[in-house]
């Protein structure tokens, strides 16, 4: 059946990695996120400077050669909802790892109020709860395109498709604007 490709790190490790600022802002976003390990931290901002660093790179390019690097590059993260639809190329220089952490599955599990918390929201994906159209997707680092955003959505098979299953009626529904409007008030 062919050769096995050779597996390869996915990340960099930090280049002072005991310092006290880089150690807290990375446990903020392990906790923040739900994140299992540093190691997923780390991928994506790897991921993150690759992007930047083709971003910088299209700056020293010839202007036809340019253009179309560039809006490929847009392009892809556009439609992985990581920038908006009005970017430029310097807006993918200014672009924090936050914004490719909420583009995870496991993130937008808990923000569509799928799971009471992002721990549990990491549980339902890994445990084959959550479909993305008719696909089940048992993968909560899954970066979620825009299109697929709207497709998540508990599994046909699952017990939890069922609105009055236990965990179903512990969960609160989204709040809306008209609900933030009456709370205030």
């Amino acid at each position: 059946m062919g050769d096995p490709k050779k597996q390869r790190k996915k990340y960099e490790t930090p280049r002072f990695p005991w310092r006290i600022d880089i150690l807290q802002e990375e446990l903020k976003l392990l906790g923040q996120y739900g994140l299992r390990s540093k190691h997923e931290l780390w991928r994506y901002k790897t991921l993150l400077s690759r992007f930047r660093g083709t971003a910088r790179s299209l700056l020293g390019k010839s202007p036809e050669e340019r253009k179309r690097m560039e809006t490929e590059l847009l392009t892809r993260l556009k439609k992985l909802g990581i920038l908006h639809e009005t970017a430029v190329l310097d807006d993918v220089l200014d672009l924090p790892t936050e914004d490719i952490l909420e583009r995870r599955l496991q993130t937008i599990v808990f923000r569509k109020s799928l799971a009471r918390s992002l721990h549990q929201a990491r549980q339902l994906v890994t445990h084959g709860h959550i479909t993305i159209g008719k696909q089940r997707v048992t993968v909560p680092s899954y970066l979620v395109t825009r299109e697929e955003e709207s497709q998540i959505a508990y599994a046909p098979q699952s017990p939890l498709s069922n609105p009055a299953h236990s965990l179903r009626q512990t969960i609160a529904p989204p709040a809306t604007t008209e609900t933030k409007a009456k709370k205030e008030t």
